[in-house]
């Protein structure tokens, strides 16, 4: 699996290419922002997105859904606890700023367990929920793609609407930090770590 990072909009969210370098059949996960910079990227690779993947349903992760959906013909993906947030501001967090983002319903549902194959590629599902009460992170090829569940020296918020913070430290301690100490940690906003580091020195952890 090859991978590329792309950071989106104001609040620099993460979004991730990841592809199968044999059949291009690729990902775009979490298209926060900036939609066309995103297309533009996937068509200078030359991949074919099978799929569009929302770790979480926050505004700053799906917002570059509709057009990518339209531009792509990609399903949506998102677990069944945030798919409500896809298509209500109020949910999502958009409408709090002023500035309301609706994305298209999703096409598939995500839950614990469930395997994401693209070309030769394949990636697990953990449901890691804390920060929203679906999120989830993409473990697979050395790699965990955390959204906004754990990030280099810190952890994502518990302390928005449907956020727990006890629920969110358990996810960490229990889904993340069991897999191989070498797993590259690809978060949602900021630079990349290991497990290995946010274990032996993460202050929240």
């Amino acid at each position: 699996m090859e991978y590329k990072i792309l950071p989106v909009g104001s609040m620099g969210t993460n979004c991730y290419l990841a592809w199968c370098p044999d059949t291009k059949e690729a990902l775009v996960i979490d298209p926060g922002f900036e939609p066309q910079k995103i297309l533009r990227e996937i068509e200078s690779l030359g991949l074919k997105v099978k799929y569009i993947i929302n770790t979480h349903g926050h505004m700053d992760h799906i917002g570059g859904n509709q057009e990518l959906h339209l531009a792509l013909k990609a399903p949506i993906a998102i677990s069944s606890e945030d798919a409500g947030m896809l298509t209500d501001p109020s949910l999502n967090l958009s409408g709090m700023v002023g500035n309301p983002i609706s994305s298209p319903a999703p096409q598939h549902l995500l839950a614990e367990g469930d395997s994401i194959d693209f070309g030769d590629c394949s990636l697990q599902v953990l449901a890691t929920p804390g920060h929203t009460p679906g999120g989830i992170s993409l473990y697979g090829h050395g790699v965990l793609f955390s959204g906004d569940t754990l990030f280099k020296q810190s952890i994502g918020r518990g302390d928005l609407p449907g956020g727990n913070h006890n629920q969110l430290i358990a996810s960490i301690k229990t889904k993340l930090l069991p897999l191989p100490g070498e797993t590259k940690v690809l978060p949602g906003h900021g630079p990349d770590s290991s497990l290995a580091q946010e274990a032996a020195s993460n202050p929240w952890l």
